[in-house]
């Protein structure tokens, strides 16, 4: 097996498959036979680099206890088809080299669909982890890395019902399996591990108070100045502190249009370590993102979420009000500070166990 990832949602999801693939005995050192003789699998973690700040990536390795990745490509930054290219020139030789039974591919980035036409030219057989998930928003490089990736790949490994539709609609049902959502499973085992730490939150931020978790870094949001700008501006009107995590892309921006991230309500601080970031999402009053990992983080977390774009993949998250889309601006100060929906949520992305569905489907369907 051989895992492609590079990007900070990629890593949370690989952190149990990995873990899956060890406690189903297919990560053993390549080379090696198990108790009964059986040759093991080597499971190879490819890392693009398209993360490449240390808080986007190596803290995730360190803190979710990911096996460190066998080969670094080291791609760095550049336009996506500056950045895409260089991953495919770079991985042919890595595919060649390993020539792993699958190539196992994760989510939506440029690491995704770099990973998947790699192996495509190649012949080796491609498995999509998160497939089926739709925004019907072509704007968004990551919907046409979804959608390209899911139609070539041989195994579509869905999180949801939803996204098990959206496959069947696009004539790929027969390649498709509901295995659950896999950032269910670490999400879940990291709330119980920090469930009684105290929130590290910037000076001046009560934990005990309301406060709200933002983060804001797609290219629609941040890449104009007058969008950046007026979405700031809507989090300096939230009535409590807004902890505004922000992506290397989100401060670049703003320091080159000049708009300054800590005024008002907001507190602008470097984005925390998955387990910190899963605390302070656990005791915040509200989520303001433009984010899908974390839209459905606040929602298995059981925080109110604001989503300041047009749509949403994580359509679940909308039933009873834990997610409202407000890409207009005009609700957020309103609504991002407000109460948890009544009656009892829903549980549509599993219980905990997909990554070992994961695991089961690539070793049942093993080329």
């Amino acid at each position: 097996m051989l895992s492609v990832v590079g990007a900070r949602p990629q890593f949370v999801k690989l952190a149990p498959v990995a873990a899956a693939f060890a406690a189903t005995g297919t990560a053993r050192p390549a080379g090696t036979t198990d108790s009964l003789g059986s040759p093991a699998i080597e499971h190879v973690i490819v890392h693009t680099g398209q993360h490449y700040d240390a808080l986007m990536s190596d803290a995730f390795f360190a803190d979710l206890h990911i096996p460190a990745p066998d080969v670094h490509l080291g791609v760095g930054s550049g336009s996506h088809g500056v950045q895409t290219g260089a991953m495919l020139a770079a991985m042919d030789d890595v595919l060649t080299t390993h020539s792993p039974d699958w190539v196992l591919v994760y989510g939506d980035t440029n690491s995704t669909l770099a990973g998947a036409v790699s192996a495509v030219k190649l012949h080796l057989p491609v498995a999509h982890l998160e497939a089926g998930l739709r925004s019907f928003n072509r704007r968004m490089p990551e919907e046409h890395n979804r959608v390209l990736t899911d139609h070539a790949a041989d195994l579509l490994l869905a999180p949801t019902l939803v996204a098990m539709d959206h496959l069947a609609a696009e004539g790929l049902a027969a390649r498709a399996r509901l295995v659950g959502d896999v950032m269910t499973d670490v999400c879940f085992l990291v709330r119980d591990t920090v469930r009684d730490a105290p929130a590290d939150l910037p000076d001046g931020v009560d934990a005990d108070a309301p406060y709200v978790v933002a983060t804001i870094h797609r290219a629609d949001n941040t890449d104009d100045p007058a969008r950046l700008a007026a979405i700031v501006g809507a989090l300096t009107r939230v009535p409590a502190p807004v902890v505004l995590l922000a992506h290397p892309r989100l401060r670049a921006r703003a320091s080159e249009f000049g708009i300054d991230l800590t005024r008002g309500s907001v507190h602008a601080s470097d984005p925390l370590p998955y387990p910190q970031m899963v605390r302070a999402v656990l005791g915040a009053a509200g989520v303001v993102t433009d984010s899908g990992g974390l839209q459905k983080e606040a929602f298995l977390l059981g925080t109110p979420c604001t989503t300041v774009r047009t749509e949403t993949e994580w359509t679940e998250t909308l039933d009873g009000g834990w997610n409202i889309l407000d890409p207009d601006l005009t609700q957020v100060a309103e609504v991002a500070v407000r109460a948890v929906p009544p009656g009892a949520q829903a549980m549509p992305y599993g219980d905990g166990k997909a990554a070992h569905r994961v695991a089961e489907e690539l070793l049942a369907t093993r080329a």
